[in-house]
């Protein structure tokens, strides 16, 4: 089985990171906007669509409000893992900061570098939405589209791929 680990500081309060993180329906608007272009929530699943045009299926596995942890899991759409965990939490850090982990296990193993990509690309941008004081920006406030449109670009020891 691959892991893809990613972890960064953000200068915002846990509690901020945690309203935007638990929004599960609002992934393309508060936490991930260019990089996702539109989420659809039903029950538990939500659909996304990045904006390479890849699209999933994600089932809510927990939203844990003590622990600022949100798990979930792929149950359809382009990509098709056998099996797929991920969860991403807002973590306390000095200085009134949030630690932002996010952590994927994915098999077969051959759609490691394709997650670690995703991963490393999503990374970037939901550090970039959360890093105003607390606040995150609105959809369409500088991110770089050009460098949110497909997965890559990222740098080895911020990820982690193990088969």
């Amino acid at each position: 089985m691959a892991s893809v680990h990613r972890e960064f500081v953000v200068e915002a309060a846990p509690e901020e990171v945690w309203d935007v993180l638990s929004d599960f329906g609002a992934v393309h608007e508060r936490l991930a906007p260019g990089f996702v272009v539109s989420t659809r929530l039903d029950a538990d699943t939500r659909t996304v669509t990045f904006a390479d045009g890849t699209i999933v299926s994600e089932r809510l596995v927990a939203l844990d409000p003590v622990s600022r942890r949100v798990a979930y899991t792929v149950v359809g759409g382009s990509l098709h893992p056998s099996h797929h965990h991920a969860t991403m939490q807002a973590l306390p850090e000095d200085g009134g900061r949030t630690l932002f982990v996010w952590h994927t296990d994915v098999l077969p193993d051959v759609l490691a570098e394709t997650m670690a990509e995703f991963v490393e690309l999503g990374s970037a941008v939901i550090s970039r939405t959360l890093r105003a004081s607390g606040t995150p920006l609105p959809t369409g406030s500088g991110l770089d589209q050009e460098n949110t449109s497909r997965p890559g670009g990222h740098r080895e020891g911020d990820r982690r791929a193990d088969g």
